[in-house]
């Protein structure tokens, strides 16, 4: 290979996984802010911030672990053994492709998987290179049923969190002393199933001498070591209620309990009796709306202590996923652009794999700028555009996707990480009806993931006839 081509390659290898890191930041990485930023228990500086130092911190000290390049399992890498500029040309346009749709979904506000658009990006050189012989179609089905897959285990999850703390925490006379009880268990499970994250994720290269059960027990004394701290401070948390909110609160349920008798008594009923029964339950109904109307309007005051609770678990869940997601999702730009410069300093494909670091820190650089500088569109639509979130509902969602994540990656379900976390906080908003869902927001957001897999296809297409125009 001449010298002067070699040299130019490798400055636009430099350029285009920059570029599609960045474009990762600007997009991916609202599924782990979004939803702290709809909530509001981070503004979105502080999100960025968080955000940057854990994202870059996963993907400088941890993302090395990762030493398989993205077309592995996609592509048939035979088709590369007659020329290996084919193979840079093709690596080279699934960065650049993959970039350009995260850019474009980014600008609309759609959460797109990044794996599905360098996914896509390699299937369109592969086909274009390889023919549909050289698509190993298996790893493309297992995409396809992810779009299912994800969104509805992340729902049910997250749906089964926020159902399980309205019951024990919000539906109680007196929340703030149940949220007490229940706070130490809920921060068990939620470092026992972060830690699971990040052992299974980014730190698996460095516990190759563990066991799984080794790994597991490291977990849940993680788990417990935080649950008894978290005992002994939220029990410092002053406990202030309104009696008046607490009758108001008995009142309520007990109303309802009459509405549901007469109206078995109504449908039951004949005659005089029954429109008795029906007069009855008309002026029970017009006193539970007044009541509960009273009770929302009490409510803020009463929940903020049990919310604030939630913004601590909030804050915590996102910087673990944070580290988790740099760790593993830095690979989508920086195992290409590594793999590109291994060929170009003349190691063989099948070898190409290994990550410099001075890589894992272009890599961590650019998802932060891009977190810094367009991210912000993507988390409106995360996290205000679908629901409305409030701390404890923001929680429900990310710690939804989470335990998700470490289910189906043990489990060796195929899901995408942006598809779970959408999945979650739809799952949130349908606990409380229907009718707290934005529709259109999810009919825009289900188009664009379908559209990721072709767009980033074709991109790639026509960035790889470029590329091979410019260089041949």
């Amino acid at each position: 290979m001449i010298e002067g081509t070699t040299l130019v390659l490798l400055i636009v290898t430099l350029f285009a996984g920059f570029y599609s890191a960045w474009s990762i930041g600007a997009n991916d990485v609202a599924n782990v802010v979004g939803t702290a930023v709809g909530s509001r228990a981070l503004t979105l500086f502080q999100a960025v911030i968080i955000a940057a130092i854990f994202e870059f911190a996963g993907a400088f000290f941890l993302g090395g672990n990762v030493s398989e390049t993205v077309e592995g399992g996609i592509v048939n890498p035979d088709i590369f053994s007659d020329d290996v500029l084919d193979y840079v040309y093709g690596m080279l346009s699934a960065l650049l492709a993959a970039g350009v749709w995260l850019q474009i979904a980014s600008y609309f506000g759609w959460p797109v998987s990044t794996t599905h658009a360098i996914v896509g990006a390699v299937v369109g050189f592969g086909l274009v290179e390889g023919g549909v012989e050289a698509i190993y179609w298996g790893r493309i089905g297992s995409i396809a049923l992810s779009w299912i897959l994800s969104p509805l285990l992340g729902g049910a999850i997250a749906y089964m969190i926020f159902s399980f703390m309205r019951r024990k925490i919000f539906f109680k006379i007196q929340p703030v002393e149940a949220a007490k009880r229940v706070t130490p268990y809920l921060v068990f499970f939620v470092f026992t199933v972060l830690s699971l994250i990040i052992f299974f994720g980014g730190l698996s290269g460095l516990l190759v001498d563990f066991t799984i059960f080794e790994t597991i027990g490291t977990a849940l004394l993680i788990g417990l070591i935080s649950a008894i701290i978290s005992f002994f401070l939220v029990r410092r948390i002053a406990t202030t209620s309104d009696p008046k909110f607490s009758q108001n609160l008995q009142v309520a349920v007990e109303l309802r309990k009459v509405q549901k008798h007469l109206g078995r008594l109504e449908a039951s009923a004949m005659g005089e009796l029954q429109d008795k029964a029906h007069t009855l339950l008309d002026e029970v109904s017009k006193l539970s709306a007044d009541v509960e109307g009273e009770e929302v309007r009490m409510a803020h005051s009463e929940y903020q202590p049990v919310e604030k609770i939630f913004v601590y678990l909030q804050i915590i869940t996102a910087c673990f996923m944070a580290l988790a997601h740099g760790s593993n999702d830095v690979a989508n730009a920086i195992g290409p652009m590594a793999a590109i410069v291994n060929v170009l300093r003349g190691v063989p494909i099948i070898d190409a794999g290994t990550v410099p670091v001075w890589l894992l820190l272009l890599g961590g650089a650019g998802i932060v700028i891009g977190l810094a500088t367009w991210g912000w569109r993507v988390i409106e639509t995360v996290g205000k555009k679908i629901t409305q979130l409030t701390p404890s509902r923001g929680f429900a969602a990310s710690f939804g996707a989470a335990t998700t994540v470490i289910l189906a990656t043990k489990l060796g379900l195929p899901v995408s990480t942006t598809h779970v976390i959408v999945g979650a906080i739809l799952g949130v908003g349908l606990a409380r009806g229907i009718g707290a869902i934005n529709l259109i927001t999810i009919r825009d957001i289900f188009i664009s993931w379908v559209v990721t897999l072709p767009a980033g296809a074709v991109l790639a297409v026509l960035f790889f006839y470029a590329l091979r125009t410019i260089f041949s």
